[in-house]
């Protein structure tokens, strides 16, 4: 059908808005391409507020007592300029942190503490940092967030982690422990691992295979945390 065509009697307008109400942001931006039609709909409070609301419940009220308020679909594009702003520059703190492919668990932990003062939302996390395009452990500190932060169920984190395509994406924790006394004498400093995926990450019901390690930091026996990207050109072992 040409665009010319293309009319709101083609399909009504409100099973027009329903099938638009059922996109993500990225799809319906993409929808608003598609002809004029669809980009009068673009610009339609009645899909716009839902998906604020559901990304910032706790701005929306804030929102709604706004004196100049010109529509849902500004204030939301507005605001995820802001969020980005933000999230670069925990992006930009992770990056210059990073030593050889790594980073220590302060540092780690500091990334997660900027997210927290920032306000971030799982949403925000969802499509600012869990993307493949990004350092690996930039995905690690979104998932750490949302799991141990915003409590997020463990299954929605998982689907977010499958619908970026980074499940399989491989970090390597390190941590030396202090070592144990032994008839009076202390022995030699214990070394430990753990190679896993993100997807293992968000699963993982145990401190030692999981986020326990890092949540705790460098702290009590633990004498340093580290953690390593794993590639085929790494060897976590060393």
């Amino acid at each position: 059908m040409n665009e010319s065509d293309y009319t709101y009697s083609s399909i009504p307008n409100d099973v027009a808005l329903k099938i638009a109400s059922s996109l993500e942001v990225t799809d319906l931006s993409c929808l608003s391409c598609c002809s004029r039609v669809w980009r009068d709909l673009w610009g339609s409070d009645c899909l716009w507020e839902p998906l604020f609301k559901q990304r910032w419940p706790l701005l929306y009220e804030d929102v709604l007592k706004v004196p100049d308020f010109k529509g849902w679909r500004g204030f939301y594009i507005k605001q995820h300029k802001e969020m980005k702003d933000q999230a670069d520059s925990v992006i930009k703190f992770v990056e210059n942190c990073l030593q050889s492919e790594s980073i220590q668990v302060n540092d780690y932990l500091k990334a997660i503490e900027c997210q927290k003062l920032m306000g971030f939302g799982f949403k925000d996390v969802q499509m600012l940092l869990l993307k493949p395009k990004l350092n690996v452990l930039l995905n690690l500190v979104g998932l750490h967030y949302c799991l141990n932060i915003l409590k997020v169920p463990a299954s929605d984190v998982m689907e977010a982690l499958k619908s970026s395509n980074i499940k399989n994406r491989q970090i390597c924790i390190k941590w030396w422990k202090l070592g144990r006394w032994f008839y009076g004498f202390r022995m030699r400093d214990e070394f430990h691992f753990r190679c896993l995926s993100l997807e293992d990450l968000a699963s993982s019901k145990d401190d030692l295979d999981g986020l326990g390690v890092l949540q705790r930091g460098a702290i009590h026996e633990v004498l340093q945390v580290q953690i390593s990207i794993v590639s085929s050109r790494s060897n976590p072992w060393a």
